[in-house]
This record gives structure tokens, C-alpha cells and sequence, in this order.
């Protein structure tokens, strides 16, 4: 299947305003999920009668691992995460969750795959390039659909990831966009974990936090 027919849809999920991504193979149903954030009930809603194949995460902060038990319990999919943030879906002060006045933290089951840099995978008829593109957290991933970049929290319209959290790192942010990010092809979709979709080339042309990194 071409990455034109692919369907995907969007949900801005809790406080965070965390951006889930379903993505349909419309020739089978078959169903990937990207970050089920908190409070996922429309993105629960949206899962219904799809046959979910795999949940992927590009990181493990609380409020992009907010519905994973939830998701998981409705859907039965594997999950796949960096190997650097595994333990941070079992361990609270990882996630962040237990520093939130949240009703209880945030605790999953661990990951039943570990990904790898520039792995493919191949998912719903879908061949998914895996980008690590650590900085604003160690094991955060970018995963390259065809024209479609789903970035977390690395790259934002006309912003970037912080990296004031633990893990984070600035300098390590910055060479992830520079080095990965900015090598796709400037008509690139990035489908951000936050805020709006972007293009590789509209960041690199109106992004202030990003002016002198291109070569």
C-alpha cells in the first residue's frame, strides 16, 4: 500500500493536549497507534472495530503513555519503545507521572519489542522507518511512513522539544534534528506530539530555534 491511501487521524488527548495518531490501512483495517495519551476515551471511541496491530511509542513521558493500559486492554497490540525508556513504562519517577497530582502514577507492562535505529518494520502494510532521535528524552524515536515523519516531541511547528526534563539534553536535540530529521525529504509531513503538523521544509525555512543548523 502507498502511503497516499494511508488514513490517519489525529487526537489531542488530556491536559497535555498530547497528539495520538491512528493510521489505517484502508484496504485491510488494519490499525497502527502512536503515543495514546491521557484521558483516551475518543481515541478509544475511534478504535473501535479496527484490528490494531501494534502500538508504537516515540517516548515514554507521562502524558504520551497516559492510555497504553487502556489501549492495550481494548486492542491486545504489541508495543514497541526504545530500549533506553522500557523501564520508564513500569517505573513512575521514570515517567514522570509520580511528580503530577495525577488520581494514581502511571504504571505499564513492559514493551514486547525494543526498537532500533534505522530498523524497518513492516505493519499493517505499512513499511515504517525507525529514526532515534534522542534529546528531549534518551530513547525518544521518529518513525518515517513514505512522506509521513511521526516526531514526538523532538520537532514542532516553529519550535522544538524542551530539554529541561531528565534525559534531556540540548546539544543532543539539536544534532538529532540536523542529523535525521532534516535529511528527509524537505515535502515531508512531521506529525508532532504536540500542535500542529509541520513540513522538514517549512521548519528549516521559519523555525527560529533552528537557524544555523543547516549546512
Amino acid at each position: 500500500m502507498s502511503d497516499q491511501q494511508l488514513t490517519i487521524q489525529s487526537f489531542a488527548l488530556g491536559g497535555f493536549q498530547t497528539n495520538a495518531y491512528v493510521l489505517t490501512n484502508p484496504q485491510t483495517n488494519e490499525t497502527i497507534v502512536i503515543d495514546p495519551g491521557m484521558e483516551p476515551a475518543n481515541l478509544l471511541q475511534a478504535l473501535a472495530g479496527k484490528q490494531v496491530v501494534a502500538i508504537l511509542l516515540t517516548h515514554a513521558h507521562l502524558d504520551h503513555i497516559g492510555g497504553l493500559n487502556q489501549v492495550r486492554e481494548l486492542t491486545k497490540a504489541p508495543v514497541y519503545i526504545h530500549p533506553l525508556e522500557q523501564e520508564w513504562l513500569t517505573n513512575p519517577d521514570l515517567n514522570g507521572s509520580s511528580r503530577w497530582n495525577l488520581p494514581e502514577p502511571i504504571v505499564c507492562q513492559r514493551a514486547e519489542h525494543e526498537l532500533v535505529d534505522e530498523q524497518t518494520l513492516e505493519l499493517a502494510g505499512l513499511t515504517i522507518r525507525v529514526l532515534h532521535t534522542p534529546g528531549h528524552s534518551p530513547g525518544s524515536c521518529s518513525f518515517v511512513i513514505g512522506q509521513h515523519c511521526f516526531g514526538g516531541d523532538v520537532l514542532f511547528a516553529q519550535s522544538i522539544g524542551r530539554t529541561d526534563l531528565p534525559g534531556g539534553d540540548y546539544e543532543t536535540l539539536m544534532m538529532s534534528i540536523q542529523d535525521k530529521l532534516f535529511e528527509l525529504d524537505d515535502e515531508t509531513i512531521v506529525y508532532p506530539g504536540h500542535g500542529p503538523k509541520t513540513t522538514i521544509d517549512s521548519e528549516k525555512t521559519f523555525n527560529p530555534f533552528v537557524t544555523g543548523l543547516l549546512r
